[in-house]
């Protein structure tokens, strides 16, 4: 039996170009059913687009404090503006950092920019609340909404606090529950204090006894407060000064507080940390206070340590909105822990909140730049009429040189079309992608890239055809070299857009963002769909046989006559022979 013959095995899915197709057409059906099963079927567009105001802060150290400009502190700088900027009812607005020193603060149109402005401009405050009352986030319902016999709101059922400040030597709460929660608790005759002591709503003695107006007021504020809004979070802490007793909201939206009058400032923090309990195996946020704040620490507590809950609580309210609200065990003074089922991110949240409330750095605008939304769809559509001639030109001269190849190249620019649109449509909700006028040309530029590897391939092919192959052979002894060249332009390009991202700021890295997402998708469509259809083409007879509109007409290529092989016969030796 005669050996097989050795030789290369086929290359690149050559036998079966098939499952290359249906993975790359199972990854466009499930993006695109993604994009319409989530309702975000058009790409986010870009404050330049859309139109709005964007506004660049300039952080400035306080005196005495020169390191004070710093990543914790802008982090945080960008949490409470975006916090604010949310509680305005603003959807999509984009708060980040740029550079070392400014905070870029991008508001969609519909947003009141002068408002927006006033909000995102000025220092966070961060004060310490009585607890007075607490109940559950929503709107108390209609019928149980009114004041009772006694004038106060109706209570209704909360999971107990047991989040805990305490002295460093005093003994903490056995229990434990995540930082915030709400606590049991009613505006009554018997909790509240009058309005001459504390400013909190004084309760009647009895049914039949007149309510005054404010507390009155207070009461029906406090039950039509709907803390599972953003726009009842908002509504809450608005306009709130530090001597008023008021109504504010939990961090999470699931309780509501009435709260006393502030007695302690975020000023009067001197600093404040997250740290691990050894010995009880569970994270604490330690906190030191200034020697004026240590006066006015120790003259609440005492009072606090003495209430039942909820009296017992104080409240630490950001910007109008109770980030935790720990029990008070004793009587505190220089330095307290606050202890609860925290976890190392929780605890250091809240150290930050602590510690960089009242921030210690003040901010500037530095530029204000309003854009219509007139001026952004005139852009836009600047934009895709750049992009729809450049497309046209390439299309055209695709026909116009690679003829029936052009099917193949235009089917796969389809391909990466699809692709990119459907992932700009998903990367908005997801990662808050915004397509920019930036991005815009970087989708542009893609187009160019994108047709320059199938030119490559198209080349390698039309380069084996003028070797004297046919095509089924061609096809596959091209694509070795053309992926190798693929591979490199590509990772160039790749390469220049991370680089470009990473050293850039605001807009640009916009462009880059979508020249490097362009980049990998074009490998992705040329690996798993232009090389599996060129293998498919290649066996119909239109491209096999060389017609001359496929583009891969070997007359016309000027190819070499194949190469053929043929017997030697010995010449005879014998004249007679001959």
């Amino acid at each position: 039996m005669a050996a097989p013959k050795k030789g290369r095995g086929p290359s690149g899915g050559q036998g079966r170009p098939g499952r290359a197709l249906a993975l790359i057409l199972i990854a466009m059906v499930a993006l695109t059913g993604g994009m319409f099963l989530s309702g975000h079927t058009t790409p986010r567009l870009g404050i330049d687009l859309a139109g709005g105001t964007s506004i660049t802060l300039k952080a400035k150290s306080q005196p005495g404090k020169p390191d004070a400009i710093n990543q914790t502190n802008m982090d945080t700088a960008v949490s409470i503006i975006e916090r604010r900027v949310n509680g305005l009812g603003v959807s999509e607005a984009e708060v980040q950092t740029q550079g070392r020193d400014n905070i870029i603060v991008n508001i969609p149109k519909g947003t009141n920019s002068k408002q927006a402005r006033e909000q995102v401009g000025t220092t966070a405050q961060l004060y310490f609340r009585p607890v007075l009352a607490v109940t559950e986030g929503k709107a108390t319902p209609t019928g149980t909404a009114s004041p009772s016999a006694s004038g106060s709101p109706k209570p209704s059922a909360s999971p107990s606090s047991k989040e805990t400040a305490s002295g460093s030597k005093a003994t903490p709460s056995a229990s434990a529950t995540t930082q915030g929660r709400a606590v049991t608790g009613a505006l009554t005759k018997d909790t509240s204090p009058s309005p001459s002591a504390s400013g909190t709503p004084k309760a009647s003695a009895s049914p039949s006894a007149s309510v005054d107006p404010a507390t009155a007021e207070l009461q029906k504020k406090f039950a039509e407060l709907d803390c599972s809004t953003k726009a009842g979070r908002a509504k809450a802490g608005a306009n709130v000064k530090p001597t008023d007793t008021t109504v504010a909201c939990s961090s999470e939206g699931d309780a509501k507080y009435v709260l006393g009058p502030a007695e302690v400032s975020g000023t009067d923090v001197g600093s404040a940390k997250a740290a691990v309990d050894q010995q009880r195996g569970m994270w604490i946020v330690q906190m030191d206070f200034t020697d004026k704040g240590s006066k006015k620490f120790q003259k609440i507590t005492s009072k606090l340590s003495t209430q039942q809950s909820p009296m017992n609580q104080f409240a630490i309210a950001l910007d109008g909105e109770v980030v935790s609200a720990p029990q008070v065990n004793e009587t505190l003074s220089g330095s307290a822990e606050i202890s609860g089922s925290f976890t190392q991110q929780s605890a250091q949240d809240l150290a930050n909140v602590l510690s960089y409330g009242a921030l210690p750095l003040s901010f500037r605008e530095d530029t204000v730049t309003t854009v219509t939304a007139a001026l952004g769809g005139e852009q836009l559509q600047a934009g895709l009429i750049a992009g729809a001639i450049g497309l046209a030109l390439v299309v055209i001269y695709l026909v116009a040189y690679y003829r029936g190849l052009a099917l193949i190249a235009l089917l796969s620019l389809a391909a990466s079309g699809i692709l990119t649109y459907t992932l700009m449509s998903l990367l908005g909700p997801a990662i808050g992608f915004a397509l920019n006028l930036p991005a815009v040309c970087g989708a542009i530029v893609a187009i160019g890239i994108t047709a320059d590897s199938f030119i490559v391939y198209f080349e390698r092919i039309r380069d084996e055809i003028r070797e004297g192959r046919t095509l089924r052979p061609a096809v596959e002894r091209a694509w070795p070299r053309a992926r190798r060249t693929i591979l490199v332009s590509d990772f160039v390009s790749f390469l220049a857009a991370a680089v470009l991202f990473i050293v850039t700021v605001g807009k640009v890295q916009g462009f880059a963002f979508t020249l490097g997402l362009t980049t990998l998708l074009d490998v992705v469509v040329v690996f798993l769909f232009t090389k599996p259809v060129m293998t498919l083409m290649a066996r119909t007879k239109f491209f096999s046989s060389g017609h001359p509109w496929s583009g891969l007409d070997p007359k016309r290529l000027g190819a070499k006559p194949p190469l053929r092989r043929s017997r030697r016969v010995n010449a005879p030796t014998d004249p007679k022979e001959a």
